[in-house]
C-alpha cells in the first residue's frame, strides 16, 4: 500500500479511536452524580479506556484500536447527605469516583487529537489531488 493511502488508514483508525474515547468521558460526565439505589450500594463507577496498536497486514502499518474500556478502581467520594435514599446508617452517600476536572481535560484532548486527525485527512487528499493533477499535465 502507498504512503498516502496508510495515511488516510491510519488517520481514520484514530478518529474512530478518539471517538469511542469522547462516548466514554460523555459517559461519567453524564453519570457524575448516580448514586447507589440502596443504602450503602456501590455509585457509577468511572470507565477508563486503553488503546493498542494492531498490525494491518494489508498496508503493513499499526492502526489505533480501543484495547480495552474498563473500570477505574479508585475510591469513591462519600457525602453527608442523611435524606438521600443511599445513605447508610450514618448518614454518608458514596458518590462516583468521576472528577469533572479530569473528564473535561481528557474531553479536551480527545477532541484535539480527532480534529488533528482531520488535518492529517484533508492534507493526504490535497496531497492525492495534486499528483493526480500533476499525472494529467505530463500526459
Amino acid at each position: 500500500m502507498d504512503p498516502l493511502s496508510a495515511s488516510l488508514k491510519i488517520a481514520g483508525s484514530g478518529m474512530e479511536a478518539q471517538a469511542t474515547r469522547l462516548r466514554v468521558v460523555s459517559e461519567n460526565i453524564a453519570n457524575a452524580r448516580t448514586t447507589g439505589d440502596t443504602p450503602g450500594s456501590d455509585p457509577y463507577s468511572r470507565k477508563i479506556i486503553t488503546f493498542g496498536n494492531e498490525l494491518d497486514r494489508a498496508s503493513g502499518t499499526d492502526m489505533v484500536n480501543v484495547k480495552k474500556i474498563g473500570i477505574d478502581k479508585s475510591k469513591f467520594v462519600e457525602e453527608y447527605d442523611p435524606d438521600h435514599p443511599a445513605a447508610d446508617a450514618k448518614g454518608m452517600v458514596k458518590m462516583p469516583n468521576v472528577n469533572m476536572l479530569i473528564e473535561m481535560a481528557d474531553m479536551r484532548e480527545a477532541n484535539r487529537s480527532y480534529d488533528a486527525n482531520i488535518q492529517t485527512i484533508k492534507q493526504t487528499r490535497e496531497l492525492i489531488s495534486a499528483t493526480i493533477d500533476l499525472l494529467k499535465a505530463g500526459q
